[in-house]
């Protein structure tokens, strides 16, 4: 197995068991499905590297129209979640300069994933948490139109924090743990 294989495993094992096994992204069941969900792994140790990996991968989805998104992976260099925040925010600013507002939009997601107003083990950090440090890049245009499909697109982030919170920290915890020690081409 390769290093980006090690790395690659475990999150496809968190998308298939987390996000789309509970259903926390109600869009996502069509990408697996459709086989258009890209995994990169960035292998830069530091900002720098990983927003020009970023707008890389920008420009491979605009040149492979058939890969509707990516999840480009950060192994390295960003496992305090407060640094990661300051990443996700140079991140945004940099899909702005580079003319990508209106084309692409990020999601985030870590392993210490955190909501501002949350406490210590509350079950409702794991609906973004995985097993390493990402940055998820979605087509708005497509974004928009699974929203717009969608009987309660608002609706998915306070039902996605209940079933969370509903299966427990000890739960949530375990799954999570699961996806990390999952290895290529089997389930850990």
């Amino acid at each position: 197995m390769t290093d980006d294989e090690a790395v690659i495993a475990p999150m496809r094992a968190w998308v298939e068991k987390v996000v789309v096994g509970l259903n926390f992204c109600p869009f996502a069941t069509g990408v697996l499905r459709n086989n258009s969900l890209r995994y990169a792994v960035s292998h830069a140790r530091n900002t720098e590297g990983v927003l020009q990996d970023l707008i890389a991968e920008c420009r491979h989805l605009d040149e492979h129209p058939e890969t509707e998104t990516t999840l480009l992976l950060l192994p390295r260099g960003f496992t305090d979640f407060d640094t990661f925040l300051d990443l996700v925010a140079l991140a945004d600013d940099l899909l702005a300069m580079q003319g990508y507002e209106g084309i692409y939009q990020l999601a985030h997601f870590h392993p210490r994933y955190r909501f501002a107003d949350s406490k210590p083990d509350d079950a409702a950090d794991y609906t973004n948490r995985a097993p390493v440090p990402a940055l998820h890049i979605l087509r708005e245009a497509s974004l928009e139109k699974a929203v717009e499909s969608h009987p309660d697109p608002e609706g998915i982030p306070e039902r996605n924090v209940r079933l969370a919170r509903d299966k427990g920290i000890a739960f949530m915890q375990a799954l999570l743990e699961e996806c990390r020690k999952t290895k290529s081409g089997n389930e850990s």
